[in-house]
């Protein structure tokens, strides 16, 4: 990066063709060209007291509708005023005599940080996680900003902005075009083809919002200024965010994203959703980011003519001569329905958790807490952790304690080998990767897991994997490298039937796994963990080193998996009954009908005390389990996590069942959490086996602890 202090860095000697009439000026005041402004020339102007920058139009034949430094001065003089960061306009001249074209003059933000490179080298993984959580803040505030209130009357077009940008980006680039490019005229056509179908929503946008148009605060993670609006108009803000993200698609050559600290696409979609308040699945995003990257090559063409004309004000604008060629390869991602469906959920996965609290939890040692051998607490000082998280569903992503990458890291932690802990583990105790879980199946009835389908044959050194599983969750989000996958030995032993099975590590870039398809719950996306994927294997080949424990020991280490999963499932239903149980007293203290409170008629009353009993219940029930779990282990507390997770579930479903009859329609609304809610409780009665299987599991371990006591009478 650039710090705005060192001034030798940021400015270059004044081109011949952009000097001014150096012979009036130099009474007064001096000038160096600034290095940034690839459209407009940029200056730094030095008087004996003060420093200030001007930007002006560039000599010569320009597009039309190009280089309108007016615009820019416009609408930082209406930003200024509101708070928003953007260097303080002082004056705008129309008259070319001064210094040969028309310019405005601005504020010199003197102390700050310029970052020329996305991957903000210099800065550790925590602060670049920060700097671009602050950027897509600043944007998000941008686009929530009261256009009515901002004295820009006039300033741009409205409703129907993606057609007007199809269009004018076109011509801007037919008319500087060196030489035709098939590439470019079949992208500009895909466009206007696939124009998003709603195009009504109207915002100020900046239409160039990238780091190196941002000046950082000199210490701190805080946007002090956002430069450059040559490009700015109102219309459609999706455009801004898809253009800030495009750089995460990018072909892996350019290694932009896989620099740590990045967060991917999903997080920042999450973190700029929930800043504006609306909700994270953004319709029509692929279109905005292959309008992004059609525009980033007409801005490039553009450069280049102005070399060709001798007026650019870069002076490397010859090499934008060729950046069509690059930019033409990653547009092809955008046209590629091959590719559509695992792109697009990728895009819209829900992350809703800021990755600033994740740095925060870390620092504060509030990390890993699940695993009692890193944070040393048992399974009943969690549970009650585990009851708090159950009130927001994202929590447990703060502390790095959400499912199914708890169960997992307890698997590798018990299992695992020592490589494997190395390879997988350690990684995923720092938050940096995600995984999923494959046991269900969708061809057999996966409660009896002697079904699976799913199988394993050794080929020398490596083990090759077939078979289908659904239900795989955080299988689609960005951040998933590994899975955990059950499978079945190719060679049946009828008489050991709980000895058939092992469970493999497979990485997701493994040749052969195939995301098919994300599942929906009650027809609604769930996608908090990165959504829940049928996944295909096709003669999948992973080393025999990846093997957990040994072939054959699946169940074993299914059973020491789902013990303390459930126990942390169970818990969290409860905090999830107790923020239902809220809501619901809520609205039955706000709400009248027939002359009355809500809580005045007897049928709420008694509700809310039904509430109320059942989760103290199931409270004290999976305590109970929990302090077994510590004392006897998994296996000798089964039963009681068998309990805990019928009693849990059916608790929950009932308790915000009750919270959405008492809200009415808003209840089954997305104004409310509760539909999301009892969708999460509802899921529960099946995850980790369904209610029948447990009951059953119950009934069976009750007989044996009966006969038992009977025997010790006799």
């Amino acid at each position: 990066f650039n710090p705005l202090g060192n001034m030798d860095a940021l400015t270059t000697p004044v081109r011949q063709q952009h000097k001014f009439n150096v012979s009036k000026l130099l009474t007064y005041l001096s000038g160096k060209s600034l290095v940034t402004g690839q459209s407009n020339p940029t200056f730094l102007i030095q008087t004996p007291s003060n420093s200030f920058v001007l930007r002006k139009k560039p000599p010569g034949e320009l597009l039309p509708g190009a280089h309108k430094v007016d615009r820019e001065y416009r609408v930082q003089k209406a930003l200024f005023p509101t708070g928003f960061p953007v260097p303080q306009p002082f004056l705008h001249c129309t008259d070319s005599e001064v210094i040969g074209t028309e310019f405005y003059l601005m504020e010199h933000v003197k102390q700050g940080r310029i970052f020329s490179d996305q991957r903000l080298p210099g800065v550790s993984p925590a602060e670049r996680t920060a700097l671009y959580v602050a950027a897509v803040e600043v944007l998000a505030k941008l686009h929530s900003l009261d256009l009515a209130s901002l004295s820009l009357e006039g300033y741009g077009k409205g409703s129907g902005y993606c057609k007007r940008q199809v269009s004018t980006w076109t011509k801007q680039y037919n008319a500087a075009a060196h030489r035709d490019i098939p590439a470019m005229n079949e992208l500009s056509d895909w466009l206007m083809k696939n124009l998003p179908a709603s195009d009504n929503e109207v915002t100020l946008v900046h239409g160039d919002f990238r780091f190196d148009n941002l000046i950082f605060h000199p210490t701190e993670a805080r946007v002090i200024a956002v430069l450059d609006w040559e490009l700015s108009t109102t219309g459609q803000p999706l455009a801004d965010l898809a253009y800030f993200l495009m750089h995460h698609f990018w072909p892996t050559t350019f290694n932009v994203i896989s620099t740590i600290g990045i967060p991917t696409v999903a997080d920042l979609i999450s973190i700029y959703c929930q800043c504006r308040g609306i909700p994270s699945a953004l319709p029509s995003l692929n279109f905005y980011l292959a309008l992004s990257i059609f525009k980033m090559a007409g801005i490039a063409q553009g450069i280049y003519a102005r070399h060709l004309l001798g007026n650019a004000s870069a002076p490397n604008a010859a090499e934008f001569k060729n950046l069509w060629m690059f930019l033409h390869g990653v547009v092809d991602q955008y046209s590629d329905t091959t590719n559509a469906l695992k792109r697009c959920w990728m895009l819209h996965c829900i992350i809703s958790c800021s990755l600033c609290v994740q740095v925060k939890a870390r620092e504060a040692g509030l990390w890993n807490l699940f695993l009692p051998a890193v944070s040393g607490l048992s399974q009943l000082d969690y549970a009650y952790i585990a009851e708090e998280t159950g009130h927001c569903l994202f929590a447990p992503e703060v502390f790095n304690c959400q499912a199914p990458d708890t169960g997992n890291m307890e698997v590798l932690h018990m299992f695992g080998s020592e490589e494997q802990k190395r390879k997988w583990l350690e990684p995923l105790l720092r938050g940096e990767i995600r995984s999923c879980f494959c046991m269900t199946e969708p061809d057999v009835a996966s409660s009896d897991a002697t079904n699976i389908e799913c199988t394993l044959h050794r080929d020398g050194d490596n083990y090759i994997i077939n078979g289908k599983k659904w239900w795989s969750s955080g299988a689609g989000n960005p951040k998933c490298k590994v899975s955990i996958v059950m499978c079945r030995t190719l060679v049946l032993n009828f008489f050991i039937r709980h000895g058939q099975h092992s469970m493999v590590l497979v990485p997701m870039d493994t040749p052969g796994v195939k995301l098919v398809r994300p599942l929906t719950v009650f027809g609604q996306d769930d996608a908090i963990h990165g959504g829940h994927f049928e996944v295909h294997f096709e003669n999948v080949c992973v080393p025999v080193a990846n093997i957990i424990l040994g072939e054959g020991q699946g169940f074993e280490i299914a059973q020491g998996r789902l013990g303390p999963g459930r126990l942390h499932h169970c818990m969290r239903a409860v905090g999830l009954a107790e923020l239902a149980l809220e809501l619901l007293c809520q609205r039955a203290a706000s709400r009248r009908t027939f002359g009355k409170k809500l809580y005045q008629h007897e049928v709420v009353a008694h509700c809310i005390a039904e509430c109320r009993l059942m989760i103290e219940q199931t409270r004290l029930l999976t305590l109970h389990a929990a302090r077994a779990l510590d004392t006897l282990g998994s296996r000798a507390a089964r039963k009681e996590i068998a309990m805990i997770k019928v009693a849990a579930a059916r608790m929950a479903c009932y308790v915000v069942d009750c919270a959405i009859q008492v809200h009415g329609g808003g209840g089954v609304s997305g104004d409310f959490p509760l539909a999301q809610m009892y969708s999460y409780a509802r899921t529960l009665r099946i995850a980790d086996g369904p209610d029948e299987v447990h009951l059953s599991s119950i009934a069976r371990l009750e007989l044996r602890d009966q006969l038992k006591k009977a025997q010790a009478k006799l």
